[in-house]
């Protein structure tokens, strides 16, 4: 299994944090990795996503998880469990209106020795992620 994850504290509520992260449109405004996003981001609904990491090839995410202003999971998965990517985003209420967010990326599958090589050091890629998300909706 390949592993990635980020957490930063936002001072912003938990749903602030929800609007943003599940209007997809809005993305490019404040996501210094992102090209586009398209879809509705919504239980069951597929994704397109294209970002600077790899502009030439979009990921297909299907929202496979929907707890409103908890936790949304986007999952990519090839059959047989050939290879998944699960992104998890969790939103955990703290005091005086404050969120503690958490972004993590799982990759597992008998094809991850195949294609493990080619995925990038995405830590840095989530702190930056994590870093926007709190820079917009602290100013919000």
């Amino acid at each position: 299994m390949k592993h990635f994850t980020a957490t930063i504290d936002i001072d912003a509520s938990p749903s602030t944090v929800w609007e943003i992260l599940t209007a997809g449109d809005q993305y490019t405004a404040w996501d210094p990795h992102m090209i586009s996003l398209d879809g509705t981001i919504a239980l069951g609904e597929k994704l397109t996503v294209l970002t600077k990491l790899a502009p030439d090839r979009a990921f297909t995410p299907i929202v496979s998880e929907f707890d409103a202003p908890r936790k949304m999971v986007w999952s990519s998965k090839m059959p047989l469990g050939l290879f998944s990517g699960i992104r998890t985003f969790e939103l955990e209420a703290l005091e005086d209106n404050k969120t503690r967010f958490t972004l993590t990326e799982e990759f597992s599958g008998i094809l991850l020795p195949v294609f493990g090589a080619t995925i990038p050091d995405m830590n840095p890629v989530f702190a930056d992620f994590t870093q926007a998300l709190k820079s917009r909706a602290e100013s919000h």
